[in-house]
């Protein structure tokens, strides 16, 4: 059974992420909106405090013996994400996907690098200066379907020759290196694809634009651009041994759907931990202002109550997605499940308190920030939609039906 008494070592991780989200990351989260951008000021002192985001470690974690016919190590790192996500996020979650680090670069380093790629492209975030990693998936002819990616690599001696562009990549401008997908024959589908990291300074690699958006104002989001950018043998992702495995397994197309089940559970997390922001305000609010006695108090009690119940239940979710990634258990519905959950369940908390607040909830306020930055988490990661059809094709698996 899963326990939901947290451990002291997730107490401690819980308390220190929301004390920080609350003294150093709240703070400067509206001026960060308007002037779309983290001071580097700032981004500077975080580093040199060792704070970083770094998802790739919430696989790893401390480790314990669990009882049981079979005793091997249990991880909490994937735990630890999403606790200390949920409490960032609430902070603000622009200036959280902002924070140096590997960010979403790190989990596909993490578990399929080498041991030399893991040293060389993750040892160099360290308190000296802030450096961040990327992930670069999506195209503009290919997002929710993964499957579909048209940036190509070509052999050649020494290594790849990649063109393509991708779009809405985190951090994809500043990032010292970038993790790109692509395929080396379309026709192959998704056995034909590969990923390769990128480094920054690469000819043939660069950012284009930096998107203009509703939400995540502060967060950066690039448009990059490769053409004819020559990447080493030593950069592809795994070595050559790695997609070489017999049978019929896309192990390039593997590579990010592993990464998926690791990290929409974080994004599930930083869902959940800005509903509960909007949440909170919303109850102090209407505890400190509006009459105890009278119809709208009740009707507004009963939302906010309906608000509470979402939340946990979107938290369950996520801690349970987690809890079986730290057994190194497949969790690939557990992870889609609570990532569409809590994407839909926090648009629908943040409209529910715009609507309570009235116009005091208008433009320049905390709430309406909220709900301008959550719409995104019901659709990076891939789409409610895509979840749906993660689920639906492992609920027909015993019964050999393809969705």
């Amino acid at each position: 059974m899963i326990s939901f008494e947290l451990s002291e070592q997730q107490k401690q991780i819980k308390e220190m992420t929301h004390w920080f989200a609350e003294n150093e990351i709240r703070p400067i989260a509206m001026e960060a909106d308007k002037l779309e951008k983290v001071p580097d000021e700032w981004l500077d002192n975080v580093n040199k405090m060792g704070i970083h985001l770094n998802t790739s470690s919430f696989s790893g974690g401390s480790s314990k013996k669990t009882s049981g016919k079979k005793s091997k190590k249990e991880r909490e790192g994937n735990r630890m994400g999403v606790l200390a996500s949920e409490e960032m996020a609430w902070g603000d979650p622009a200036v959280t996907l902002s924070l140096p680090g590997a960010g979403l670069g790190g989990p596909p380093v993490e578990s399929s690098g080498t041991p030399e790629q893991k040293e060389r492209f993750l040892s160099i975030f360290t308190k000296d200066e802030p450096r961040w990693g990327a992930y670069a998936l999506t195209e503009p002819d290919a997002g929710s379907d993964a499957s579909g990616i048209r940036t190509t690599a070509t052999k050649v001696d020494g290594g790849y020759v990649l063109n393509g562009q991708k779009i809405f990549i985190t951090n994809g401008g500043r990032a010292s290196w970038v993790v790109v997908f692509a395929t080396v024959d379309a026709s192959l589908g998704r056995t034909g694809q590969r990923a390769f990291v990128v480094e920054k300074g690469t000819p043939g690699f660069g950012c284009t634009r930096l998107a203009k958006k509703m939400g995540l104002r502060a967060n950066e989001t690039a448009e990059l651009l490769l053409e004819d950018c020559f990447v080493p043998q030593e950069n592809l992702l795994g070595g050559e041994e790695l997609y070489e495995i017999s049978g019929s397994k896309p192990s390039g197309f593997q590579v990010a759907m592993k990464t998926f089940d690791s990290t929409r559970p974080i994004v599930a997390a930083m869902a959940i931990g800005i509903a509960r922001a909007a949440y909170e305000y919303t109850l102090d609010i209407v505890q400190r202002d509006y009459p105890k006695q009278g119809g709208y108090f009740h009707l507004a009690s009963q939302i906010l109550a309906e608000m509470e119940q979402d939340i946990a239940g979107a938290r369950l979710l996520t801690w349970e997605a987690a809890w079986k990634a730290d057994l190194g258990l497949t969790n690939a519905k557990e992870a889609a499940m609570c990532k569409a959950y809590a994407g839909k369940m926090s648009l629908d908390v943040c409209s529910k308190c715009l609507e309570l607040l009235g116009p005091i909830g208008l433009d320049g306020h905390i709430v309406e920030k909220l709900y301008r930055d959550v719409k995104v988490f019901d659709i990076f990661e891939g789409t409610n939609e895509v979840q749906h059809l993660v689920i639906a094709r492992r609920q027909y698996a015993p019964y050999e039906i393809r969705v």
